[in-house]
């Protein structure tokens, strides 16, 4: 969710640190094809992390940009993250192609910049695409503004015409990002019209649609408010951006709540302090489809070189503007077994 009546997206800190990278160089993601480095293998040729996070793929994905959300393919082949800028917010992906990965583009769908596109999700069988946008609701005006969950089908090696999700997933209230299990079952996020209150709700894939959706019980909808769950294909996890949950490092943390094969949810646990922060920009949870990485957002400034002995540096600053970790969010990725790890005995 792109919230404008919640700090969810730290606004004021926001609108100071795009002014920053507006003055910036241009990013990898916008250089001409003949600088893009050659790129191979498994994400992107990256080596894998460990325990500690790492900004995936510095410089190319997690750029001096506002970013954050990520989707992969089943196969690992196509990647696609959100992209946040003054006056846009866009879908961009890259995809292996003859063994090569490619420079990243906007996705065709998402190139409207009058609207907003973002939230991007894959279904366990890569047949369909989900996402979060503002567009114009058919039979709507060209202004649109209601937060909604479009889809697109795959056709060939590309997507389809988008449309929206109907009834009763699409309700007068804002509906937002979309996550789903191997068998259908679509997790996602609404707030009831002009309320800033968000709930995390299900709905099951009942002979070809989507049945009533139900709000999931406290374990999961904890704290004061929440956001953007990500559920394991499983269905045995869900994690959960929450925010004023007694067990907070501050502002919204992440936390994991597992589900039995009765349908029964622990409490929420606290993914812990080497994924959380006191920064509050923890909104965006992702697993890589083969289970070995947890991706998140997070802002995580590189005060060692913007504030040396703890005083702003303006040469540090600006030595960071054209980078990742400059006080925006970015994209990290980690290993993913801490996840399995702390499920209660």
């Amino acid at each position: 969710m792109l919230c404008n009546s919640r700090p969810r997206l730290g606004p004021l800190a926001l609108l100071a640190a795009l002014s920053l990278s507006s003055c910036a160089q241009s990013a990898d993601v916008t250089s001409s094809p003949d600088s893009f480095p050659v790129l191979t293998g498994e994400y992107m040729g990256q080596t894998p992390p460990g325990e500690e996070p790492e900004p995936f793929v510095p410089g190319i994905i997690t750029t001096e940009l506002y970013t954050r959300d990520i989707a992969m393919t089943p196969e690992g082949d196509e990647i696609y993250f959100s992209i946040l800028g003054r006056g846009f917010v866009a879908i961009a992906y890259t995809r292996l192609v003859e063994g090569r990965w490619t420079r990243p583009e906007v996705v065709p769908f998402s190139s409207d910049r009058r609207y907003m596109h973002i939230e991007p999700h894959i279904t366990p069988d890569g047949g369909r695409l989900l996402f979060l946008s503002d567009r114009p609701r058919p039979g709507e005006d060209e202004e649109g503004g209601s937060q909604k969950i479009w889809a697109v089908d795959r056709e060939g090696d590309g997507w389809g015409e988008p449309y929206l999700l109907p009834p009763p997933i699409s309700t007068e209230g804002s509906e937002f990002f979309p996550s789903v299990t191997r068998d259908g079952t679509l997790y996602f996020s609404r707030s009831a019209p002009g309320s800033p209150v968000n709930y995390i709700y299900r709905s099951r894939w009942v002979e070809g649609g989507y049945a009533e959706p139900e709000r999931l019980p406290d374990q999961v909808n904890t704290g004061t408010n929440r956001y953007n769950a990500f559920i394991a294909p499983d269905e045995s996890y869900i994690i959960v951006p929450a925010e004023g949950h007694p067990e907070s490092l501050g502002g919204t943390d992440y936390f994991v709540v597992f589900r039995d094969e009765n349908d029964n949810w622990s409490d929420p646990i606290n993914l812990g302090e080497q994924v959380n922060t006191p920064e509050s920009q923890e909104y965006s949870p992702y697993v890589s489809p083969d289970g070995r990485f947890f991706f998140f957002m997070c802002a995580r400034p590189n005060w060692e070189v913007m504030a040396p002995g703890g005083r702003l540096s303006l040469d540090g600053i600006r030595r960071l503007s054209d980078q990742p970790e400059n006080g925006l969010p970015d994209i990290y990725w980690m290993d993913a077994s801490f996840i399995e790890a702390l499920r209660p005995g």
